[in-house]
């Protein structure tokens, strides 16, 4: 197992990696990677995007998108995500933008409405892939 971390996404906020490889080489064919839940913030000031729902799903999904590349996968590569939402009447408007980062073959996927997300976040999802 190998951590992977990139400056392109949040960085990690406690004892836990950005995600992790399940393979030692850098982007051996066939490994998993498995990534923290991501947050919608902006890792270029560190604070949360304006918006709602749809603006805070755009920078979740543009910073895991960060994340599997410096793993050496990539959005097309993800086999399950998990979405946690503050309001599940969000879900809509999630799932628009989702739908656009995910316009074929979309992964299996989880979505729950949690009680809180770290930050007060609206929502957050983590992501299982293959390297590329």
């Amino acid at each position: 197992m190998s951590p992977i971390t990139t400056d392109a996404a949040p960085a990690a906020i406690g004892p836990y990696s950005q995600a992790v490889r399940t393979t030692q080489a850098p982007a051996a064919p066939g490994g998993l990677i498995f990534t923290s839940g991501q947050l919608p913030i902006d890792p270029a000031t560190g604070t949360f995007v304006p918006g709602g729902v749809a603006e805070q799903t755009t920078q979740v999904l543009k910073n895991l998108q960060a994340v599997l590349e410096a793993g050496g996968s990539s959005l097309a590569h993800v086999v399950k995500t998990t979405v946690f939402l503050k309001d599940m009447n969000d879900f809509a408007a999630m799932n628009t933008v989702y739908a656009s980062f995910f316009p074929s073959h979309p992964p299996a996927r989880s979505t729950v409405e949690v009680a809180r997300l770290p930050k007060d976040a609206l929502v957050e999802i983590e992501a299982v892939a293959v390297t590329a």
